[in-house]
């Protein structure tokens, strides 16, 4: 195939076209390597989604611990709450702390 019959082609005339030149050129430079291309556009959109899974796993949390402070503004749920999770106890008190086989973790005999 010589160069004569590649430029009677159709195709080959209008890809040497000089407008399908430049917007050819536009398009890749606009998806590829713009500062506002289109993967740049796609890792945000990625970001964006992310940030808000956290936002509302967050809130989530939130208000689970709103619930909890409403609990513990009452005196005696506060005491209830430091005996239970720490431990505290009062002065001439003792603390005995019960653990069931279930909840032990026992070796495996070899």
């Amino acid at each position: 195939m010589s160069l004569k019959d590649l430029k009677q082609k159709k195709w080959f005339k209008i890809m040497t076209n000089m407008y399908v030149l430049v917007l050819s050129f536009f398009v890749v430079w606009m998806l590829f390597f713009d500062t506002n291309s289109l993967l740049i556009h796609l890792e945000l959109r990625h970001e964006i989604k992310k940030l808000e899974k956290t936002q509302d796993f967050l809130k989530k949390e939130i208000s689970k611990d709103k619930i909890i402070i409403e609990k513990l503004s009452s005196e005696g749920e506060l005491e209830r709450f430091a005996r239970e999770e720490y431990y505290l106890k009062k002065k001439n008190e003792e603390i005995y702390l019960i653990e069931y086989e279930d909840s032990l973790k026992q070796k495996d005999n070899e």
